[in-house]
């Protein structure tokens, strides 16, 4: 069977990464490219389609990024999204203006063709998700208008013999209540794709793929406990067996007890048959990162280390030519893609030093989203309990601390962040949340102990619902549950007189705090 694949081509739109993600809801394979991937690669590639994502740029202007006209010419089916849609409109001889009335935010839309292949099982009317200053004012020849807000003359249109699309609206966000229909629509009623995509297929491929590029190489992965590595790691011992070595290095910004946790699963006494050392350079760490407060410097450094623990760990096992890390899409995303703004360097991605001594990374959940790595690590046999683990970021408590970092301060953050955890547990309502955890502030502030005055700092809780981790939303905690967390942790961590919980949303801000 051939490989069926989606190409999205990133404008630099806010919501680019969530499109791929969603395309692969339907069982269908997307990747996410720049817009500069040349015409004579993606002929290469064969996609059995194309979506153009949104950006922030009007396509009059003159840095503002293009594509040869030649694209519309493939025989590709295409949608194109927001500023996709508008770059439709205009290389092909439409017309595009500034919209007499900007669209944001929830919009109903009038679904003018309802026989119309992208909008088959969709509401003659639906809430759409709008983010639009310019807007298409005249069709190119050929194409006709399926659907229109009150504002929006154009909110979507077709080519039906070319199967060329366009939506002004953003079906990708989960606020475009059938986006998803829509989006689904697109990869069956216009690629014709079957949807042989699935996890099983993901994990058999990989395997094979592991053991050919591998041979009879030694393997170095980077285990940290979390889901991203441990799935890594039983994917790479089922591929290439006692090849592995799987190295844990405590860095000292883990959460209260981890690293003993993590040692017991993977160690001499766990699960899995691996070699397994742990490295305690909680010291080593604490050192490098003295003094600094700047988050993306504070990435790097974990980031580089952690390489140079692996490197020094390699010589002493002597003759090692991979290095495995547990990134993922997400990672790869929000670190850059072509020309779009990285929003956080992660240390498995843009925190990697210029030189890394090993003779290839490899990285064998890089295009899969964090719902997929879960689903991967079930097919492997992972119990439940470690493939729903809470996530936790790669450089630790590092980016849940606020300015510089300290051995008091991690033991701030740890202890409240055990509490939290304990007491949603205790109450039943951490079933279901994305993620949640505590993190230390660097406000300090006034307090009454006692009868005493105190100086000392805040704790941010933060807690969020997400499929994908790319968006997410405040999560509802009962009041009284966060009174007693709240209780607690000014009880019981010295250094805390204040604790706060964070309501904001992914985004504008992002899950973690650094």
């Amino acid at each position: 069977m051939e490989k069926e694949m989606i190409i999205v081509l990133d404008f630099g739109g806010q919501y680019n990464q969530l499109i791929a993600r969603r395309v692969r809801e339907c069982n269908v394979y997307a990747e996410v490219h720049p817009y500069t991937l040349s015409l004579e690669k993606i002929k290469e590639m064969n996609p059995k389609g194309i979506i153009l994502t949104g950006g922030p740029n009007s396509v009059y202007a003159e840095e503002s990024p293009r594509y040869d006209k030649a694209l519309f010419e493939l025989g590709i089916p295409i949608l194109g999204i927001c500023y996709g849609s508008q770059l439709m409109a205009y290389t092909l001889g439409g017309e595009v203006k500034t919209a007499p009335v900007s669209e944001y935010g929830r919009t109903e839309v009038d679904v003018d063709d309802v026989s119309s292949p992208l909008f088959e099982h969709v509401d003659n009317k639906t809430v759409v998700w709008m983010s639009h200053t310019d807007y298409i004012a005249n069709v190119p020849e050929g194409f006709e208008i399926i659907a229109h807000t009150p504002v929006c003359p154009i909110a979507a249109m077709a080519n039906v013999e070319k199967k060329l699309y366009a939506t002004q609206f953003h079906p990708e966000v989960t606020h475009s209540v059938q986006g998803q229909q829509m989006l689904r629509n697109f990869v069956y009623n216009v690629c014709g794709c079957s949807g042989a995509w699935k996890m099983d297929s993901f994990v058999e491929t990989t395997i094979k793929e592991i053991r050919e590029k591998v041979g009879s190489g030694k393997v170095l992965c980077a285990l940290s406990g979390g889901v991203d590595s441990s799935v890594a790691a039983v994917l790479l011992s089922k591929a290439v067996g006692k090849q592995l070595t799987c190295v844990f290095v405590d860095h000292g910004l883990l959460r209260k007890n981890e690293g003993d946790e993590v040692e017991a699963v993977f160690g001499p006494n766990g699960n899995y048959d691996l070699n397994f050392i742990r490295v305690n350079a909680q010291n080593r760490f604490y050192v490098k990162l003295a003094g600094v407060t700047e988050p993306e410097e504070k990435r790097k450094i974990i980031g580089e280390e952690f390489i140079r623990v692996f490197e020094e760990e390699a010589k002493k096992i002597g003759a090692v030519d991979f290095l495995v890390q547990g990134t993922i899409y997400p990672d790869v995303i929000e670190s850059g893609l072509g020309k779009s703004a990285v929003i956080k360097s992660h240390h498995n991605v843009g925190g990697l030093p210029d030189c890394v001594d090993f003779k290839e990374i490899i990285e064998p959940l890089r295009l899969l989203f964090k719902d997929e790595v879960r689903k991967a690590g079930l097919e492997l046999g992972i119990p439940e309990y470690l493939v729903y683990r809470q996530p936790f970021p790669g450089p630790g408590l590092g980016v849940r601390i606020v300015g510089d970092i300290t051995e008091d301060k991690v033991r701030i953050v740890q202890d409240a962040d055990f509490i939290f955890r304990e007491e949603l547990a205790k109450a039943g309502v951490d079933k279901g949340l994305g993620q949640y955890f505590a993190a230390l502030t660097n406000m300090r502030s006034v307090g009454v102990m006692g009868d005493f005055r105190t100086y000392d700092y805040a704790v941010a809780l933060r807690a969020v619902n997400t499929s994908d981790f790319m968006t997410a939303d405040c999560s509802e905690i009962p009041f009284e549950v966060l009174q007693r967390v709240m209780t607690r942790i000014i009880n019981e961590v010295k250094g805390v007189n204040r604790v706060l919980y964070d309501l904001t949303s992914k985004p504008p801000g992002t899950i973690e705090f650094e």
